[in-house]
């Protein structure tokens, strides 16, 4: 199955660690990586999703250490697969 992505349906962001924090709470959707080899990471927007980038932009977040470092594997590990 082919699922079409309307982008304005999507946040996109290259920042590891927003995307790490935001992959705790929503899955990653997609791994959109560009010629240049940039990669974006796709999640489904939503108004809680907008309200947790806030909170990580105004630092107000509390994440367990072990749970970030745990999914910063999981996260790179889904970002080299396929290259």
């Amino acid at each position: 199955m082919i699922m079409k992505f309307n982008k304005d349906d999507f946040y996109k962001t290259s920042d590891l660690a927003l995307a790490v924090v935001i992959s705790l709470f929503y899955p990653i959707e997609k791994v959109d990586k560009t010629d240049s080899g940039k990669a974006y990471f796709c999640f489904k927007r939503s108004e809680k999703l907008e309200q947790l980038i806030q909170n990580y932009w105004k630092q107000e977040l509390k994440i367990e250490p072990q749970n970030y470092f745990n999914q910063l594997k999981i996260v790179k590990a889904r970002l080299y697969a396929n290259e």
